[in-house]
């Protein structure tokens, strides 16, 4: 097995390690119950009421807030896919051991995360700006 091939596996069982381990604390978070949900006083005998889980402020069911949550979202998991880039162009580009091929082939990985890190900061900006002007909001 080749030193990439054991970076890749490492980084791989790490993330599954760390993402197991915080579902767990999750999970066991809520042991005493103390985050149940309170019954709705407004809540009809016999029935079942659920709460808005985007919450019950205007705010919290205006569709561009909602629309603005998902964006915001989106774009920091595929930030996040951006640095992962700069690390994985980063390691390439270190473990090459002088050959040429693969020190051309880190330093093309980062200089097109450098250009896909441009093409999220545009674009959050120009959807920004659009959602501001139909809004009509200044923020």
């Amino acid at each position: 097995m080749s030193i990439k091939h054991a970076l890749l596996i490492t980084a791989i069982s790490s993330i599954l390690i760390t993402f197991n381990i915080s579902m767990v604390n999750m999970a066991l978070a809520d042991i005493d119950g103390s985050a149940l949900p309170e019954i709705a006083s407004n809540c009809p005998p016999g029935s079942v009421c659920l709460d808005n889980p985007l919450g019950t402020s205007d705010a919290a069911r205006s569709p561009q807030i909602l629309l603005g949550n998902i964006i915001r979202a989106v774009l920091g998991v595929i930030g996040s896919l951006a640095l992962v880039m700069f690390i994985y162009g980063g390691a390439t580009w270190m473990l090459s051991a002088g050959n040429q091929e693969i020190v051309a082939k880190g330093k093309r990985i980062l200089i097109w995360a450098t250009v896909g890190l441009m093409v999220i900061f545009t674009s959050y900006a120009v959807v920004r700006f659009l959602i501001n002007s139909v809004a009509g909001t200044e923020s």
